[in-house]
C-alpha cells in the first residue's frame, strides 16, 4: 500500500507565532528549524513512498526547498493540519493508498510510531483513520499537569474501549486519577501522540464535515472524525526508551532541546 507522509505547517498560530521556523539546538550544538527536524523524523520512516510539507506560506516554503524537502502550496483557508493534508494530497493527483499526517511540532516522534500506525491502519481494514497513543510514566503524566496548573496545554491525552476505538481526546488529562505517581512508575493515562493515518476516502471527505462543538472546544482536530460518527483507531506504541515531547509553547524549546541533548540527537 502506498504511503504518503505530509507536514502540515503554517506561521501564524495564537500560541507560538512562527513556530515552523523556530529553532531547536541538538545535542552538537547545530542548530535547525522545527519544520527541519519534523522533515528529518518523516525521512527516517521505512515504507514511505513520498514525503511533501505542506503550508500557505512562502517564508515556510523558502526554509523548506533549502534544506532539500518537497513542498506543496495550500490554501490559507485551511482550517487545520488534516484539511491541509486533504488538500496537499489531492494537489498531488490523489493515488496514495494511506496518507500520514506527521505534525510539524513533533521533531521528536520517533520512525517506530509512525511504522506502527501504519502497520495497525493496514491490519484494520474497518478502520478509516488511526493515531498512536502511548502510555504516560509518572514523570510524562506529571509535566502534563504541572503544564494545566499553569494554564498551558502541554499535550493531548486520550481514552479508548478495549478494541482501542478512541472513546475521547481532551487537553485536559484524562482519566482523572486520584493517587500520585513516581517518575518511574507506568499510569493509566494515554499521552495522544500527534500523527494521523488516514485512508484517502475519508481524508477527503473530512473538509466537508461541519466542526463540531468538541472539535470548537478542545481545538482537536481528530474530533470531528468522532462526531461525524466515525472511528477513530488508537494504536499503543511503545516509547523503548526515547523521550517524547512536542512544541506547544514557546518555553517547550528548552525541554526539547534538553531531550535532545540526552538522547543525542544532533
Amino acid at each position: 500500500m502506498s504511503v504518503l507522509i505530509v507536514i502540515p505547517a503554517r506561521f501564524a498560530s495564537s500560541r507560538y507565532p512562527g513556530k515552523p521556523l523556530a529553532t531547536l539546538k541538538g545535542a552538537s550544538g547545530v542548530s535547525r528549524s522545527l519544520i527541519e527536524r519534523s522533515w528529518r523524523a518523516a525521512r527516517e520512516v521505512k515504507g514511505v513512498d513520498k514525503v511533501v510539507i505542506a503550508t500557505d506560506d512562502d517564508r515556510i516554503k523558502e526554509a523548506a526547498e533549502a534544506f532539500g524537502a518537497d513542498v506543496v502550496m495550500t490554501s490559507v483557508a485551511c482550517g487545520n493540519g488534516t484539511e491541509r493534508c486533504a488538500e496537499a494530497h489531492a494537489a498531488l493527483g490523489g493515488g496514495f493508498e494511506i496518507v500520514v499526517n506527521l505534525q510539524g511540532d513533533a521533531p521528536l516522534t520517533p520512525h517506530w510510531f509512525v511504522e506502527g500506525l501504519v502497520q495497525g491502519l493496514r491490519d484494520a481494514p474497518q478502520a478509516e483513520i488511526a493515531t498512536p497513543v502511548l502510555r504516560c510514566d509518572g514523570a510524562t503524566l506529571n509535566s502534563l499537569l504541572a503544564d494545566r496548573k499553569a494554564n498551558r496545554v502541554g499535550g493531548t491525552t486520550a481514552v479508548f474501549a478495549s478494541d482501542h476505538r478512541a472513546m475521547y481526546f481532551s487537553k485536559e488529562v484524562v482519566p482523572f486519577t486520584s493517587k500520585p505517581y513516581a517518575d518511574t512508575d507506568m499510569t493509566p493515562v494515554f499521552h495522544h501522540v500527534g500523527v494521523y493515518a488516514y485512508r484517502p476516502d475519508a481524508l477527503a471527505a473530512y473538509p466537508t464535515w461541519p466542526a463540531g462543538p468538541l472539535e470548537q472546544l478542545e481545538g482537536l482536530e481528530q474530533l470531528r472524525f468522532m462526531e461525524s460518527g466515525r472511528s477513530v483507531l488508537c494504536v499503543e506504541v511503545e516509547a523503548r526508551g526515547r523521550a517524547f515531547w512536542e512544541l506547544n509553547n514557546p518555553e517547550d524549546v528548552a525541554k526539547i532541546e534538553s531531550m535532545m541533548a540526552k538522547m543525542g540527537i544532533e
